[in-house]
């Protein structure tokens, strides 16, 4: 498997597989055609979600404002349902065209070309296999993570801030989100209204919701954020982090080693399975992220092995099936949402784990590979094509009334 720094990766909202990547494509063929113009064809999950991910935005501003954007919605055999298509022209003649993907999480592959250069650096790809070695060597899962990259903690050190930083500015922003649907920011409410009587385990619900409430919509507002796998699920794992370290005295060592878990989660779940909404609907993205939130957290308490696969097991196995539905191909409606009731899964299923871990029957690496196949089997139409579903029946209305 490959390092963490290819898992959190610090970009701009609003989508890692929808403009991160796209825009890391165009810079590579920027770079290799200086002075050319271009021509890109959208096709799957880019074009339909595209112009409200912003896809269209972020390639023109790369390769240039006279760039043709081709939304292609009737294109159907294509290796990848993130895939584009560039054209290169030179003095107004074709000398060129690159095919690529945008394979999720912000990772990309063009064509003819390796997945990419970043080195193999987990000896291991199961999470059965790197328990085995941890439970020879009598080492915790973080310790697994900081002995395969010594240099590690200074990159998570970066990211943890990073996270801080968008929780702390989505706490404080008001107003509409950008793109048309007149959704208003809802963090800042969560954050400051409390409940009358409110109980200890309402303040924690209010608490934890308004923290990925506040990440979630800065990553809808273009803001810096980190993926987590992704950016449509970026608000997890930082919102149950932090509310931990706020409440339970919980020490920055302690907050790095429970991400250090949590991208060994997301790794595992990368490499065998898929974090693309595109590929195999919301599971992959918000069920990974309630499963490296989950993973995550069991490492901060210093739970076993058997304990923090638990965890990670039950936060897949109940958000198998979830669709990736976005209304008007916006990173909002329903996926804001999605990232609270996720962070507060992530949080039950530690304490069933704490409690039932014995009882298990079902292992991680079944559960991945479960997901991934549900995945393939879901119609296109709910993996991130705003065909169907929300995307589909959604009228701006609380009134109830869909299409018809």
């Amino acid at each position: 498997m490959k390092s963490l720094t290819e898992l959190y990766q610090i970009g701009s909202g609003p989508s890692s597989s929808h403009t991160m990547a796209p825009e890391k494509i165009a810079k590579i063929f920027k770079k290799e055609y200086p002075g050319a113009t271009f021509k890109v064809h959208l096709y799957g999950s880019l074009a339909r979600t595209g112009k409200g991910h912003g896809t269209d935005t972020v390639l023109k501003k790369v390769l240039g404002q006279d760039t043709e954007i081709i939304f292609d919605y009737d294109k159907t055999d294509i290796p990848h349902p993130n895939t584009l298509d560039t054209e290169v022209f030179m003095d107004g003649k074709r000398i060129a065209c690159r095919r690529a993907f945008s394979l999720g999480g912000g990772a990309y592959r063009i064509e003819g070309e390796a997945e990419d250069a970043a080195p193999q650096v987990y000896p291991h790809r199961s999470f059965a296999e790197i328990k085995e070695y941890c439970i020879k060597n009598d080492i915790r899962l973080s310790e697994y993570v900081f002995r395969a990259e010594p240099d590690i903690r200074d990159y998570l050190d970066t990211i943890w801030d990073t996270m801080v930083a968008a929780i702390k500015r989505g706490l404080s922003a008001e107003g509409v989100l950008p793109g048309g649907l007149g959704l208003q920011r809802k963090a800042r409410f969560l954050y400051s209204q409390r409940h009358i009587d409110e109980s200890p385990e309402t303040r924690e619900n209010r608490m934890v919701c308004s923290y990925a409430f506040a990440v979630a919509e800065e990553n809808a507002a273009g803001g810096t954020i980190v993926t987590a796998p992704t950016c449509g699920s970026s608000g997890v794992l930082p919102a149950v982090l932090y509310y931990v370290q706020k409440t339970r005295n919980v020490t920055k060592d302690a907050i790095l080693r429970g991400l250090a878990v949590a991208g060994l989660i997301g790794n595992i779940i990368k490499t065998n399975a898929s974090v693309s909404g595109a590929e195999c609907g919301c599971q992959a993205e918000i069920g990974s992220a309630c499963a490296m939130a989950a993973g995550g957290l069991a490492e901060i308490f210093e739970l076993g092995y058997d304990q923090i696969e638990y965890a990670t097991e039950i936060s897949i196995e109940h958000h198998l099936g979830l669709t990736c539905d976005p209304v008007d191909g916006l990173v909002q409606i329903p996926c804001i949402e999605r990232n609270a009731v996720a962070a507060m899964r992530a949080l039950n299923a530690l304490s069933l784990a704490d409690f039932l871990f014995s009882t298990r029957k079902v292992s991680l690496d079944t559960i991945i590979e479960v997901m991934y196949e549900t995945g393939k089997d879901l119609s296109s139409r709910y993996r991130e094509t705003s065909e169907a579903g929300m995307a589909k029946l959604y009228t701006g209305s609380a009134s109830g009334k869909a299409h018809s």
